[in-house]
Formats: structure tokens, sequence, C-alpha cells
């Protein structure tokens, strides 16, 4: 169960979110679940605004709701804002964080895709869309390693890695959908089979 725990946040610790969320969205290739690490280091341990239970049940609850995958920015706002103590600060600071994340990216999408669409025929645009594909996927790894190592115990928990292993293997060779993996996740962790 994720707990809350108090924190106080003056104008500049907002401001401090909303530019490191404007920062992210900078450099944030293919979304922000490349970034959890970076994002995690920022809000755990150096700030201490969100605790560890709280970091990973933002990304979970956001990834098992329907809707786009960075709903777990906002969600990482409303927790804070939640530590807060106030209902309005946990609105501000979902909308905050959320704003920060899509509003650079966004307009640099919308400027850059057309040009990028008339001059796709050009090697060099070529060759950085396929030398990105290695990139995303070791951010992604990263990203999966941080979240499997935020609990010490699931560290050394061989079958969590197990079913870890089996499932990115029937997900790149298989045709098998991801909610159905999900689903049997749910299930063994109901069961008690597995267990964080």
């Amino acid at each position: 169960m994720m707990t809350a725990h108090s924190i106080a946040m003056s104008m500049s610790d907002w401001f401090d979110l909303f530019r490191q969320y404007l920062y992210y969205s900078f450099v944030s290739i293919s979304g922000p679940l490349v970034l959890l690490p970076e994002m995690r280091n920022f809000l755990v341990n150096e700030h201490h605004w969100l605790t560890d239970a709280q970091f990973s049940a933002s990304i979970v609850l956001a990834q098992a709701a329907p809707g786009p995958n960075i709903l777990f920015v906002a969600l990482m706002g409303w927790n804070i804002g939640l530590n807060t103590g106030s209902i309005f600060a946990a609105l501000g600071g979902g909308l905050l964080c959320l704003v920060g994340m899509l509003l650079p990216s966004s307009a640099m999408v919308f400027v850059t895709a057309n040009w990028v669409q008339r001059n796709s025929h050009l090697l060099a645009i070529r060759a950085f869309k396929q030398g990105m594909g290695p990139v995303v996927i070791a951010l992604l790894i990263a990203s999966g390693y941080s979240l499997a190592t935020t609990n010490t115990s699931a560290q050394h928990d061989w079958p969590l890695w197990l079913v870890t292993a089996i499932s990115t293997i029937l997900v790149w060779r298989t045709k098998i959908p991801m909610l159905w993996l999900l689903a049997a996740g749910g299930v063994f962790g109901a069961l008690g089979i597995l267990h964080v």
C-alpha cells in the first residue's frame, strides 16, 4: 500500500519541479518512460518529494489505466501535492508536471514534423532514425532495471526475474498480446505465486 509522507513545498520548489519536467521533455527520446531512472533520482533520492513506493505506484497505476502512458507524470505531480497535505496542491502538481512534460516536446514536434516529412529522403534523416533504435532500447532496459531494483527484496527474488525474462521473450518473439501477460502477472500476484 502506498503511504504518504509529509513535505513542505515552497514556490521555488514548485518552479524547480516544473523546470525539471521541461528539461525531461527536451531530452526524452521516444517518450518519458526512458527517463524513469533520472526522474526517480530527482524526485525520490535528491528531493525526497516521493517515496520509492509512491514513485513505482504512479507508474504502475498509469500503465494499468486506459489512456496514454504519460499519465504517470501527472500522478507523480499529484502525489507530490498530496504529500503537502493539500488537494489543491495535488491538482496543481499533476497539472504542473504534465504541462512541463508536454509543452516543449509538443512544440518541437509541431515545428519539426513537417520539415522531416519533406526531407525524409535525405541520408542524414534516415541514418538518424535508424541510429535511435538501439539508444531507445537501451534506455528502456535501464528504466526497467531501475524499477525492478527499487524494492530490495525483488533484487534477490529469482521467480520475478524469470517471469520478466519469459515475458520479454514472449513479447519479442510471439504475437501474444501484452494484455494477456499483464493479466497472467496479476493472477500470479493474487494467488501469491509472485510477490514484491
